[in-house]
């Protein structure tokens, strides 16, 4: 979610003339062509390009400096960049929040795909493009993107079978942009037709559940996710582990569809399967403890599988910082889990142990979410502190709520701020929606 400044032009009449880029004017101790220089020399494969990024972000504000200043010689000449250099590039400045820069770079990546006729660096280039856009919710841009890559796929696959391997996999990408938009019947007749046209269809199934899900077509969404299940099982010449990794993904989409539609234990239960084989799995633990807490259902247990995953989690984080793999603005507790575990307590009527978790939870930058700021807020309102819950509810409803669940808070949100303002009847601790993914 990767040289020269100085070119040389021959004209017709026989002689010389040497286009100077404005960098190249500068002595050889330019700090930021030493670093682009540097970047070139970057060898080796995916991991690589991750651990130079990292390594650079360790500066962030350096890192910005770099990323800006390159992104705007790319404009004037992007072939001084090699593949490696711009992905590293495409990488930090997506993590700094330079999304420009990064759709920048990530082009770059995917022309030299071209260039090189590398199904995997066009992959990379689109697909970084792709989640650029994404980030963003810039889902027309994505859509644009995917038919503009699908088109010279098409024109350039008509004699190279590697390219035309990269049909389904922007298709893929094209479905879930017009989803996005609420282009549904489009994305269906995409879909319909990759699953026609390839095999194990069991892929593209899941495509399709996604964008009926989207729609709001729980119960249909829920019928294809355990067709997806039956195919890939009986799916031949397909890796064993392949076919487990699979399944063990639709039975986690599962769960979070069964509770869209209030089956409550349906969804638990793909948990518990899936727990069973991966007991040490943070996720699994978090999402069983919360489903149960946000239902009143096993509430002690609940906790217990809530803290789990936070221990679970910081022994993660300890093991990536030994290896120097965990940059310090992610050293910190998973703000889904810190939730769950306010949200557990709030249950339990355990008011004042409840806040704690919550107050960490949104001040961490993916901790700005309706949910959990609701959640908080519930918190205050059970602790007689009206005027920090209602500061809290005016605060959720600035963010942007663009998902067809968000948007259900949302309401909720209002519903519950105007009762706390003396305009209605109260209804804070009654939410019965269902979890985020966490």
């Amino acid at each position: 979610m990767i040289r020269s400044s100085l070119r040389v032009v021959c004209l017709s009449i026989g002689w010389l003339v040497f286009v100077v880029t404005p960098w190249a004017l500068a002595d050889n101790d330019d700090p930021i062509q030493k670093q682009i220089a540097e970047l070139n020399n970057v060898k080796g494969n995916q991991e690589a390009v991750r651990k130079k990024a990292r390594e650079l972000l360790k500066d962030r504000g350096a890192a910005a400096k770099l990323v800006k200043e390159a992104g705007e010689r790319a404009k004037l000449d992007s072939k001084q960049f090699k593949y490696n250099a711009a992905h590293t590039l495409a990488l930090v400045a997506y993590e700094l929040q330079q999304y420009d820069v990064a759709a920048r770079f990530f082009r770059i990546c995917e022309e030299q795909g071209w260039a090189l006729k590398s199904r995997a660096k066009i992959a990379e280039g689109f697909e970084g493009q792709f989640g650029v856009y994404a980030r963003q919710k810039k889902w027309d841009e994505a859509e644009e993107l995917a038919r503009r890559v699908l088109e010279k796929v098409e024109t350039q696959g008509e004699d190279d079978e590697e390219i035309r391997l990269l049909r389904p996999v922007i298709g893929e990408q094209l479905v879930i942009s017009l989803s996005r938009q609420g282009k549904v019947e489009q994305a269906l007749r995409i879909v319909n037709q990759l699953i026609e046209d390839y095999s194990p269809k069991a892929f593209f199934l899941e495509v399709k559940a996604r964008v009926l899900q989207d729609a709001g077509r729980t119960e249909e969404a829920i019928k294809t996710l355990n067709e997806a299940i039956a195919e890939m099982e009986s799916a031949e010449r397909v890796n064993e582990s392949v076919k487990e990794t699979f399944v063990n993904r639709m039975r986690y989409l599962l769960s979070n569809a069964y509770i869209e539609v209030e089956q409550v234990e349906k969804a638990a239960e793909q948990l518990q399967i899936l727990l069973k084989k991966f007991p040490d799995n943070p996720g699994f633990n978090n999402d069983l403890g919360y489903i149960w807490a946000d239902h009143d259902m096993n509430l002690d247990e609940a906790e217990k599988l809530i803290r789990k995953a936070i221990e679970l989690e910081r022994k993660n984080r300890e093991e990536l910082r030994k290896s120097g793999d965990l940059l310090p603005e992610y050293d910190h507790d998973n703000a889904a889990y810190l939730d769950s575990l306010g949200w557990v307590l709030f249950k339990k009527k355990k008011y004042a142990e409840a806040k704690q978790p919550l107050l960490e939870a949104i001040k961490l930058r993916d901790g700005e979410h309706l949910e959990i700021m609701d959640h908080l807020a519930d918190v205050h309102m059970a602790l007689g502190e009206k005027a920090e819950a209602i500061a809290i509810w005016k605060r959720a409803l600035e963010l942007d709520a663009t998902s067809r669940r968000d948007l259900k808070r949302r309401e909720e949100i209002v519903k519950k701020l105007k009762a706390a303002e003396g305009k209605s009847t109260p209804s804070a601790g009654k939410d019965k929606d269902q979890p985020k993914d966490k």
